[in-house]
């Protein structure tokens, strides 16, 4: 497992001083050089970011860093000192937009954090904007679970205002100890491919989950549930949002959980679920073993279901 642990490092700068909780964060973050023969570099994103994680020979970073898959191009990875190592790419996964890399080299892992941020929490985005190097911006946590946004099929995305440019994806959210609070994945834009304050970062939670099952077995499947969703209320009508369940697939977690159709679902572990990609974030960014408490109407009425048995 790449369990992501808080290290609890000082580390001594060249001057003497120790390090800050940022510095040694920077550390923990690589520059990703995808090594583009044959055809022109991505020229919106030559060169992207990387974090590095568990054993310090692991790096998790955004799949579309990489390029197509067919590709297959050989990978370089850049740490904060300006050495540069060959990597190995041990899987990807489009649907959630991560990937997992491999050195030979031991790096300086990032530290972990518990849980996600809470709104309004300062943050920092670690990367390598423009590829021009890695820098540090830092801003405020402006919403969390974000899903349904449009750019991956699974999504738990923190929403910040720390700036965030192309050349950082696959880089570092990190709250003011340095820890690691989510992966830089996307940004915002209208008519510019730069950002302007609305920019999204992978959860670490969903980051760890799917990390470790492609560095154990290669790929990621999130739990089969057997439960298909739409949106309520339909547009145009009032009501409080939620998922109305249209079908259960008999046999699988859902059916074992009580589930049935016409039952309106609000809320999995807590979150609020107001769309279908709402409840598949859940799903995926559950751990192993994990059951999930949904809540939700029949009829009308308050009903709580519990659903482990077939997850």
């Amino acid at each position: 497992m790449l369990a992501m642990v808080l290290l609890g490092l000082t580390v001594p700068a060249a001057s003497g001083r120790d390090l800050s909780p940022l510095e040694i964060a920077r550390k923990s973050v690589v520059t990703v050089l995808p090594v583009w023969s044959g055809r022109p570099a991505n020229l919106a994103e030559p060169e992207g970011s990387g974090v590095v994680i568990g054993d310090g020979r692991t790096i998790v970073t955004a799949d579309h860093v990489l390029g197509p898959v067919q590709d297959q191009v050989p990978v370089l990875v850049r740490d904060d000192d300006g050495t540069s190592y060959p990597a190995r790419v041990v899987a990807r996964h489009k649907a959630s937009d991560l990937a997992v890399l491999q050195i030979d080299e031991t790096l300086p892992a990032i530290a972990g954090r518990a849980g996600t941020p809470g709104l309004g929490d300062e943050v920092c985005a670690i990367g390598n904007a423009f590829g021009v190097g890695l820098s540090v911006s830092c801003g405020r946590v402006s919403a969390v679970n974000r899903a349904g946004v449009g750019f991956n099929a699974i999504e738990d995305f923190i929403q910040t205002d720390a700036a965030v440019n192309p050349g950082m994806s696959g880089g570092a959210l990190v709250d003011m100890q340095g820890r690691f609070t989510g992966m830089l994945s996307a940004i915002f834009t209208k008519q510019s491919d730069a950002n302007i304050g609305v920019n999204f970062a992978v959860d670490a939670k969903l980051v760890q989950v799917i990390a470790d099952a492609l560095a154990s077995t290669g790929r990621f499947v999130p739990a089969r549930t057997g439960v298909l969703l739409r949106s309520v209320p339909a547009s145009g009508e009032a009501g409080r949002q939620g998922v109305l369940v249209v079908k259960i697939v008999p046999g699988l977690a859902g059916d074992k959980s009580g589930l049935r159709t016409g039952d309106v679902v609000y809320l999995a572990n807590g979150r609020r679920i107001r769309k279908p990609q709402d409840w598949l974030s859940v799903m995926a960014g559950r751990q192993a073993g994990e059951q999930v408490e949904v809540s939700g109407l029949r009829d009308g009425k308050p009903l709580q279901w519990t659903m482990s048995e077939g997850l």
